[in-house]
């Protein structure tokens, strides 16, 4: 292995997804000298693989169904069916455009950029193309890929992932989706709105199950809504080839079959074979464990994203790679508080949530600590407008701060914002409802819920 001596970067990256790429933008920016490599495309999972082109085609479905729909409001539209070739177009072009502006952001900020498949060699190196690249510090950002089940083979043909379900050429006329977390309801939502009959296997008692329990079960009231089918609280068994599908049989003997089956469990993390182990970096079923500052045991060694034991969201990746940056660096940093982290599922309705659930604070707080209060989105003149329904959730800490806020409507996710502040500057609901919000907007039922919270309800039941 040829070794570069005459650069010892102050940060090598190995991984250029959302982590990794925030920690080289930040760190460069902080005057750091750094190096990132990346053996596919710099953006990583989210900008090529999840984030951007997932809700790319949410928004395409949610097209047809303002098509379908449209005679409601008063205009005559003929929905004639989904185009997947033009669909795709679109959906590359915007991964397309935000790419070649990520290029030139890594560009314009002197990041050594290093294509090739990178394996760490040393606390303190990565082998890449045949080279040897030091550094002070290492962080290992290497990402996740989307996980199945033991004796489940996921073929690309009739058993997909996530990854599979992106660059599909055509629109399933029926398909089965095993898992009904985040990514299972977003492509069963998007798949509906093209015309797919759709049955999602969950084997928890509620889709979206780390969700507050009342934003489930508000979800799964709109999905039979929209003739989304699915089964909970019973695990999946096996899957098997019929003449024109797929069969899955689930632990009770229930049986299903479609054209297709997309297993969404999940993903697991980039770890095997890249030395992480051979360096004496501590892991658990293949995460690296890190401390709050995104330290592993190793001291040169830092570790952050869907690599890391946390929350597997872009900008939780962002926010870690940032973290480790300004550490190096020498400013003061502060952990992440992960319940403060905003969460958005893109499905139709969107379900967006920060802070704790109702259960987790009475199991902090007490029962007879927690006070928690429902505006339905039928009192807010611009979701009657868009005829969206749902609810804002709110939970307080009896005479404190409210410590969750959990939507469940259209457009929810652009509600969020404003939710993160609440939580993290741990506001109370009588300084929220002296706020004025802007009428008619859906923002303005974040503030009549803390009207309504606060004991002085406007548009809202006593």
């Amino acid at each position: 292995m040829a070794n570069d001596a005459s650069t010892v970067f102050d940060l090598v990256i190995l991984g250029g997804g959302s982590g990794g790429y925030a920690a080289a933008l930040r760190g460069a920016q902080l005057g750091l000298d750094v190096a990132l490599i990346e053996k596919g495309k710099v953006g990583g999972t989210c900008l090529h693989n999840g984030c951007i082109p997932t809700k790319a085609l949410l928004h395409a479905g949610e097209i047809a169904d303002q098509a379908r729909e449209s005679a409601q409001f008063g205009v005559k539209a003929t929905f004639e069916g989904i185009d997947m070739e033009a669909v795709n177009k679109y959906k590359d072009e915007v991964i397309s455009g935000l790419y070649k502006g990520l290029q030139g952001l890594i560009a314009s900020r002197k990041v050594h950029y290093i294509e090739g498949e990178g394996k760490l060699s040393s606390p303190t190196s990565v082998d890449v193309n045949g080279q040897r690249v030091q550094g002070r510090h290492v962080l290992l950002a290497t990402g996740s890929v989307p996980k199945s089940l033991p004796g489940l083979e996921i073929d690309g043909n009739r058993i997909i992932s996530s990854d599979h379900a992106l660059k599909m050429d055509r629109v399933p006329k029926s398909a089965i989706v095993l898992g009904g977390g985040v990514i299972g309801v977003e492509f069963a939502s998007a798949w509906k709105s093209f015309g797919t009959e759709i049955t999602i296997v969950e084997g928890l008692k509620h889709l979206v199950p780390v969700e507050d329990e009342n934003s489930s079960k508000l979800l799964e009231r709109a999905f039979r809504k929209r003739g989304i089918k699915f089964n909970l609280g019973t695990f999946f068994d096996k899957a098997e080839y019929t003449e024109d599908g797929v069969r899955v049989t689930l632990a009770d003997g229930k049986t299903f079959e479609a054209e297709l089956l997309l297993v969404a469990i999940g993903r697991g993390p980039v770890s095997q074979g890249l030395g992480y182990e051979e360096q004496g970096v501590t892991m658990d079923r293949g995460y690296v464990l890190v401390d709050e500052y995104m330290q592993t045991n190793v001291p040169t060694i830092s570790a952050v994203g869907d690599l890391v034991p946390t929350l597997q969201l872009a900008h939780v990746g962002f926010a870690e790679g940032i973290l480790v940056a300004e550490r190096l660096a020498g400013l003061k940093t502060v952990p992440i508080d992960y319940d403060g982290v905003p969460k958005v599922t893109y499905c139709h309705p969107e379900v967006a949530s920060v802070g704790i659930t109702e259960a987790k604070a009475k199991e902090i707080y007490g029962a007879d600590k927690v006070v928690a209060l429902k505006y339905n989105l039928a009192g807010n003149g611009k979701s009657k407008i868009l005829k969206t329904a749902g609810e804002i959730k709110l939970v307080q800490v009896k005479d404190g701060a409210v410590v969750g806020v959990h939507m469940v409507g259209d457009r929810m996710g652009e509600q969020v914002g404003e939710a993160q502040l609440i939580y993290n500057w741990e506001a109370l609901p009588s300084e929220v409802a002296q706020l004025i919000h802007a009428h008619p907007t859906q923002n303005e039922a974040m503030g009549e819920a803390h009207l309504a919270l606060a004991g002085k309800p406007l548009h809202a039941h006593d």
